[in-house]
């Protein structure tokens, strides 16, 4: 028997013939200018892709990294809160729709989504590469723009992935408002790095005073840790690397991580993990360093030793980002 294949997989395939036609000294090109605008420091009220090229050249560049970073973070939304199940979907900035298929891998089925974007030619490539997946067909894919005139129907969920940081503080705070209004669950992610984390913890911060509570990553809804300027929080996600990867990036390695910076809150009541790793393992002989967010409001190093059994092995498979301490088997 054929095992079906996964958004993923399925995704993987439709973003191979973007590029069919386009030189790939021209794709190349695109990339590197649009990369270098999407990180410039300067907010912009224009979209930044402009034609057909542009969107399919990034698309093929980004769409699985920004897939890869929202799965994750709603597959750790989804740890917590292992009943639900969104009913409906609005991603706003959504462009060619990675996080549509993010929340579809994650939640498999058909539901109303609708993709909001400013720039039409994303739009067009989103739907066309939406075709490929029997649950999107149905997508809504509508212009809109971004700031005090935004208005959200009533949704289950809303995403908002790598979208704030091209806006001005005041349409970010208004974009984070409207999906707080609109949304029972609302899902935030950015570029993992300081600038990044700071306006994930911005929404954060407006999404608690809209009476949500924190479901991932953080143990809590209280204040976070970190000193601002000193450390960040960030996660990694594991990407295939496309040929027009090794194109742009060189070199052979058929992956690359990428880091991002994310919140996932709801209305309804939620019990947090006890606590997270929030940096990468440091495995040693016969012991595991594991830096932990915990519910006390601060950061811990818990040192895992080979006396401590199942938990030492346990430790050992842990990754960034994980939960800990892990949940039973039967969980």
């Amino acid at each position: 028997m054929t095992s079906p294949v996964s958004p993923a997989e399925t995704l993987r395939a439709a973003l191979a013939g973007l590029l069919d036609g386009l030189p790939p000294k021209a794709a190349a090109q695109a990339v590197d200018r649009l990369i270098a605008t999407y990180r410039g420091t300067t907010p912009t009220d224009a979209p930044i892709l402009r034609d057909r090229a542009d969107v399919a050249a990034y698309a093929a560049y980004r769409m699985p990294a920004t897939f890869e970073a929202v799965r994750a973070a709603l597959d750790a939304f989804a740890d917590v809160v292992p009943q639900w199940v969104p009913d409906s979907h609005v991603d706003v900035g959504g462009g060619t729709g990675a996080a549509t298929w993010a929340v579809n891998a994650t939640w498999p089925g058909k539901r109303p989504v609708t993709v909001l974007d400013w720039a039409d030619p994303a739009l067009a490539l989103g739907r066309e590469l939406a075709a490929a997946n029997p649950l999107l067909e149905s997508t809504e894919w509508r212009r809109s723009r971004f700031g005090a005139e935004l208005t959200l129907g009533s949704t289950d969920l809303v995403t908002v992935s790598y979208v704030l940081g091209e806006l001005t503080g005041a349409d970010r705070a208004a974009v984070v408002d409207a999906a707080a209004a609109a949304a029972r669950t609302v899902v935030i992610v950015e570029p993992g790095t300081p600038d990044g984390y700071a306006r994930v913890i911005g929404a954060r911060d407006r999404l608690i005073g809209a009476g949500f509570h924190v479901a991932a990553p953080c143990p809590h809804s209280a204040a976070c840790p970190l000193v601002p300027g000193e450390d960040w929080c960030h996660f990694s996600a594991r990407v295939s690397r496309s040929s027009l990867h090794r194109q742009v990036k060189g070199g052979s390695l058929a992956y690359e991580d990428e880091k991002f910076s994310y919140v996932a809150a709801t209305r309804f009541p939620v019990a947090p993990v006890a606590s997270r790793v929030v940096r990468r393992p440091q495995i040693r002989k016969g012991q595991v360093l594991l830096d932990l967010c915990g519910t006390g409001e601060r950061l811990d190093r818990s040192t895992v030793t080979k006396r401590h059994g199942a938990l030492y092995r346990a430790a050992r498979d842990a990754s960034w980002g994980d939960a800990w301490p892990p949940p039973p088997p039967s969980e």
